[in-house]
């Protein structure tokens, strides 16, 4: 049936009702203390950092790029079955204890697998965009026949409110940000949606924004760096979620942690709700202290076998 609509008279229908403001998935804290909280991390990075040339600073790098797993995580629930073989990395925080020849390692590891989709999920660098630099060779080398894709994370941000350099450099690299905003794939036949968030705790994600254009029941994977996103994108239709952020937190004294970044308690690997799925990466690299302490850093090939 065709409506016809008299150009001469007025249309009888209603206008459409104005779409709701989105609500916000979490308060941000205030700019002053966002802003103290990044000079602390700075001053004790450059403490940390000035010991890497010393025998003490080899050392502490040699312990973290022996700590550092590759494994293979399988994906074995319903749904599963619909999604690419994917890497994920995150929190590499280059520039602290993580140099180039270690992003050269690393790219050559994940290569190796030959992943279907490569996804980058945040804290590429530590506190400056000049350590993207040092990332060259892992932003150079990696490609997957899906593609390579990116989020933020809080450390992305060299200020508040300012991350446009850093997403301008990974696009400068053929790395597309997905910054709010969602694409579709073709895998196996089928249309996937991949979706990515800006950073819960220094952005503005938005479901809404990353979401949009989806199809219903489609297949979803999306990449928020922080896990907490999930409380609310469990509830849209996700299929697997992908994080970091919490490194496992970092520091593990017989199961006591001091950094709890995860008001949920998804600190590391996989969690479901519904038929919704999480996996939360416990990084690559380290922040602040150059250490880890019952915990491990990782790089992950999640391999599906629903």
């Amino acid at each position: 049936m065709t409506l016809e609509i008299s150009p001469s008279a007025p249309s009888a229908l209603p206008a459409a009702p104005a779409e709701a403001p989105e609500r916000e998935l979490r308060a941000r804290r205030p700019l002053w203390f966002r802003r103290f909280k990044r000079r602390f991390g700075r001053t004790t990075s450059a403490v940390t950092g000035a010991f890497f040339p010393t025998p003490l600073g080899r050392f502490l790098h040699r312990r973290l790029n022996a700590v550092r797993e590759y494994r293979e995580v399988p994906l074995e629930f319903a749904g599963a079955e619909a999604l690419p073989t994917i890497a994920f990395l995150s929190d590499l925080h280059a520039g602290h204890f993580l140099t180039a020849d270690d992003a050269r390692a690393i790219a050559a590891r994940v290569m190796a697998w030959k992943p279907e989709l490569v996804l980058l999920g945040g804290d590429l660098i530590n506190h400056h965009f000049d350590e993207l630099r040092l990332l060259a060779p892992l932003l150079d080398g990696l490609s997957a026949p899906l593609g390579v894709f990116a989020v933020p994370g809080n450390h992305d941000y060299e200020e508040p409110e300012f991350v446009a350099g850093w997403v301008r450099a990974l696009e400068g690299h053929g790395i597309p940000v997905l910054l709010n905003r969602g694409v579709r794939l073709e895998h196996a036949g089928k249309s996937l949606w991949l979706a990515g968030v800006d950073d819960l705790t220094e952005g503005r994600p938005s479901l809404r924004g990353a979401f949009a254009g989806r199809r219903a029941g489609e297949a979803t994977v999306l990449i928020s760096h922080h896990p907490d996103v999930f409380d609310a994108a469990s509830g849209e239709g996700v299929t697997l979620q992908l994080s970091g952020h919490t490194h496992a937190g970092q520091w593990n004294f017989f199961g006591w942690a001091p950094l709890h970044h995860s008001r949920h308690g998804w600190v590391e690997g996989l969690h479901a709700r519904g038929s919704a799925h999480l996996f939360v990466g416990c990084g690559a690299g380290v922040t602040l202290l150059p250490l880890r302490i019952g915990t491990r850093s990782e790089v992950v090939l999640l391999r599906p076998r629903g």
